[in-house]
């Protein structure tokens, strides 16, 4: 794996470097923070604009961040601090993520630093969200089975009924039936968080660490349902997978595999090609941050292409189009840094033939969570021609999943979202929000409490087999500023999941 490096910083801080060595302007003027922000840091994401974020958050933590990015450090230890001590860490020094010397002058750094704590707010404008009502379309089904803490990191609902449930605590992957009763358990390193189905084995993607790190510690394994037969490392030194997809891409009547490495600093997108026996990697994209990734034929050409959602500060869905035995990019959208891509769905809702995009903005982990006006439920429409636009927007603290189905069967889409860090200071819980009659007489419900879970993973299918489609949220305990009790309570009542089930059949 240790020929598998980034080298983003070279290509992007060596094109802001090039820009920032003519950073005056025709009469020789040197170039003000603004000015130098919006040639700079457009090398690497989405431009960040100073409103994003508030006044405090910048000074203390992003603009820091920022520094290190680019060779300020605040001593002369910090930068080896920021490295790991083990494979990841090397992988990081060869990606040359964190550089030795300022790439800038460090007047024109303080000039940047100065432009975002002048024109940043003190506060955000947030939204105001009215009362909703308590979900009635599902009944809430709490298990008999407790795992404390929980720290569920997949939730599957197979095709004939039960679920699957990943539990980074347990390093396990559980079947339940139907009823909500453990049928079978296998044990697995930290954090199994995907997982495909097929007539003779479970194919189950582990994460290696649940903790950001870029150890390679990740491995997808092949899971035989003949119990006689072992359990078979397929794929093994990934960084942090969190997501993979299966298709047959060269047409030998083997499936390949499309594996999204989120890694931390490092990390990537890649497609490994089966022969059978042995795995040939194609990196795709050596972005880290890759979190959804899925085959689908754009063009109609008959080859399958790839849509991607990247965060991790690089926040983008990206469709890479097969052409001549390589992938050619097309970035569809592209997003702010601060907005922490959580989630993307293609799906058609609109039943116009092609495909829309659900997504969701709310990871807030990589600093004290704070209340994100931006953060929520996103509809993107396609023209046809795989061009988007924004259809409408609905504001959730800290969404995490969303899904649209007619889950009622009154012949229009319902949306179920989720949020991994909701407001826990509001009054009524916004953890799960089920949304009827999306438009002018849309309805809100939610379920009634925060202390059932702290939700991270979600997803709908008739679980029960009744014809209806139903729900099965996973819940993982972490830690929230100020409300120990609320945390405690999670511990104590060890709820792994819930299920929604439909009351329509």
């Amino acid at each position: 794996m240790m020929n598998r490096i980034i080298i983003r910083s070279a290509a992007l801080l060596g094109l802001a470097l090039f820009f920032l060595s003519y950073c005056t302007t025709e009469t020789g003027a040197q170039l003000d923070g603004e000015e130098l922000s919006k040639i700079y840091c457009i090398g690497c994401h989405a431009y960040p604009e100073p409103e994003d974020l508030p006044k405090h958050l910048w000074k203390s933590t992003i603009l820091p961040r920022m520094g290190h990015f680019i060779g300020f450090y605040a001593s002369a230890n910090e930068r080896a601090a920021l490295i790991e001590q083990n494979q990841g860490g090397q992988m990081v020094e060869d990606a040359g993520i964190y550089p030795k010397e300022p790439l800038l002058e460090s007047t024109e750094w303080s000039a940047i630093q100065k432009f975002y704590l002048d024109a940043a707010p003190d506060s955000l404008m947030l939204p105001v969200f009215a009362a909703a009502d308590t979900l009635s379309q599902f009944d809430v089904k709490i298990p008999d089975y407790f795992m404390s803490p929980p720290a569920a990191t997949l939730v599957k609902i197979k095709e004939k009924g039960g679920f699957d449930l990943g539990d980074a605590n347990q390093r396990s992957t559980f079947v339940f039936d139907s009823e909500g009763e453990m049928i079978d358990r296998a044990q697995l390193r930290e954090g199994p968080v995907w997982l495909e189905e097929r007539q003779d084995a479970l194919y189950i993607l582990v994460m290696g660490s649940f903790s950001p790190t870029d150890a390679p510690s990740g491995f997808l394994v092949r899971l035989p349902k003949d119990k006689a037969q072992p359990p078979q490392i397929l794929i093994q030194g990934l960084q942090r997978p969190v997501h993979f997809d299966m298709e047959d891409v060269n047409g030998d009547g083997i499936e390949d595999f499309l594996i999204c490495e989120f890694g931390k600093w490092t990390g990537g997108l890649s497609l490994w090609l089966s022969d059978g026996n042995t795995f040939a990697e194609r990196q795709i994209d050596q972005q880290s941050g890759a979190t959804k990734a899925y085959f689908e034929d754009i063009n109609q050409d008959g080859q399958k292409d790839i849509v991607a959602l990247f965060a991790q500060g690089q926040e983008r869905i990206t469709a890479y189009i097969a052409k001549e035995g390589s992938f050619e990019r097309k970035d569809l959208l592209r997003f702010q840094p601060s907005w922490g891509s959580s989630f993307m769905r293609l799906t058609d809702w609109d039943e116009d033939g092609d495909l829309d995009i659900l997504y969701t903005a709310g990871d807030n982990a990589d600093y004290a969570p704070i209340l994100k006006p931006y953060h929520g439920i996103y509809r993107y429409e396609n023209d046809g021609l795989w061009n988007f636009s924004l259809l409408d927007f609905r504001p959730l603290y800290g969404a995490y999943n969303a899904m649209m189905a007619d889950f009622d069967e009154d012949g229009q889409s319902e949306l179920a979202a989720i949020s991994f860090f909701p407001d826990f200071t509001a009054d009524q819980s916004r953890g799960f929000v089920y949304y009827d009659d999306l438009g002018e007489e849309e309805r809100q419900t939610v379920l009634p409490s925060f202390e059932l879970g702290r939700w991270i993973t979600m997803d709908a299918g008739d679980l029960d087999g009744d014809g209806d489609l139903d729900l099965i949220l996973g819940s993982l305990t972490m830690e929230v500023p100020d409300r120990p009790a609320l945390v405690q309570a999670w511990v104590d009542k060890g709820i792994p999941f819930v299920v929604l089930e439909n009351i329509t059949n």
